[in-house]
């Protein structure tokens, strides 16, 4: 792996000293598509003064993710950089459909093979930058921000936290699971307990939560409490116990699964569905903990969570003080392209295609 540490100054608003780690063989072509190649070798041999402006844009309404670590790319691999002349948005840009992100110039053969791989990094590190900025917005339906735990771990290839993680950090992200995906902004993982400690304590929540407490004494204790489906219950064992030394509780309910709170009130049932973490137990969950005297303890919910079920969440006044999100921050709905649109300093694309001036673009020094 070939490592670049990348600073950017000047106006472009950038986190400056990420370093990014690329494989060698980019500079192979090995991970561009051989029509790519193919045409570097016509271009060397039959028109090599030829220079191109390549430009990409993308269709939604969006937030961009991907520019510093195209940019380390261009550095990193394109023939003679210094002679490319780059503009570029930044990371975090609110921008518009078909609006001009990023534009090259400089002899095709330079640069020309790194196309599709820009447009790949540029397509899912601003997917998941727009998905977290969307489910962050929904999590603030009631006027107040509630905090979104990034948790996409366990559903993607652990190769892909780094960048995952900072385009969450720019979608409003404010935690994340893994180390990893705080490398490129600076932070550390966060979090508590997974079920499997509860289960090598042979399902005593309490034993847990307190080896958990003596282990970790610095940390806020998060108790994980659907570990027995009795959500009501074993929240108020823990927060009977620990007092104000429990800082929340965490539901992460099956979805194939009723709580039991359900199946001893089944007069409640029938207006609503009741699997999984759903907002009339959270309801329930929240009565039970103030009536107690235990107003103090937050709760967090997690398992399939995405902007919709949250926006729903928020309209019925769930009392949900934090959302932990995983698989559905990971979808890649944008996709990028990349269009040669000038050539030596006149328009010349294909039908359809034009050079798009951007105002907005800031040049890369």
């Amino acid at each position: 792996m070939k490592e670049i540490e990348l600073k950017l100054q000047g106006k472009i608003k950038r986190l400056t000293n990420k370093t990014f780690k690329f494989d060698e063989r980019v500079k192979d072509g090995w991970f561009s598509a051989v029509y790519f190649l193919k045409t570097r070798e016509i271009v060397q041999e039959y028109c090599p003064d030829n220079v191109v402006t390549m430009q990409f844009f993308q269709k939604q309404d969006a937030v961009l993710c991907g520019t510093d670590e195209v940019i380390a790319l261009i550095k990193t691999f394109a023939t003679n950089p210094e002679e490319l002349e780059i503009y570029s948005l930044s990371d975090g840009d609110k921008i518009s459909p078909f609006e001009t992100v990023l534009t090259i110039t400089g002899p095709y053969q330079n640069f020309g093979y790194l196309e599709g791989i820009i447009d790949g990094i540029l397509a899912r590190r601003t997917s998941v930058a727009t998905n977290v900025y969307n489910v962050v917005k929904a999590a603030a339906y009631s006027g107040k921000q509630k905090p979104v735990i990034f948790m996409g771990d366990r559903d993607d290839h652990f190769t892909q936290q780094a960048g995952d993680g900072y385009a969450a950090y720019i979608g409003g992200a404010t935690a994340q699971a893994t180390h990893a995906m705080n490398e490129w902004w600076g932070k550390k993982g966060m979090g508590t307990m997974p079920h499997a400690l509860i289960q090598l304590f042979d399902g005593d929540l309490v034993a847990a939560c307190r080896a958990y407490l003596e282990k970790f004494p610095e940390d806020e204790l998060v108790a994980l409490v659907d570990y027995n489906n009795d959500v009501i219950t074993d929240s108020l064992k823990v927060a009977r116990e620990f007092g104000s030394k429990l800082k929340g509780v965490r539901l992460d309910t099956s979805r194939t699964l009723i709580d039991k709170y359900f199946l001893r009130n089944q007069h409640l049932l029938g207006t609503f569905d009741p699997r999984g973490v759903n907002a009339e137990l959270v309801f329930a969950l929240r009565k039970a903990l103030d009536e107690e005297g235990f107003q103090h303890v937050k709760i967090v919910v997690s398992g399939g969570f995405n902007e919709k079920r949250i926006q729903e969440f928020e309209k019925l006044g769930a009392p949900v003080d934090m959302y932990g999100v995983g698989s559905s921050l990971l979808k890649i709905n944008i996709g990028f392209t990349g269009d040669n649109v000038l050539l030596n300093g006149k328009p010349q694309a294909k039908e359809g295609r034009k050079f798009r001036p951007n105002p907005r673009l800031e040049k890369v020094e």
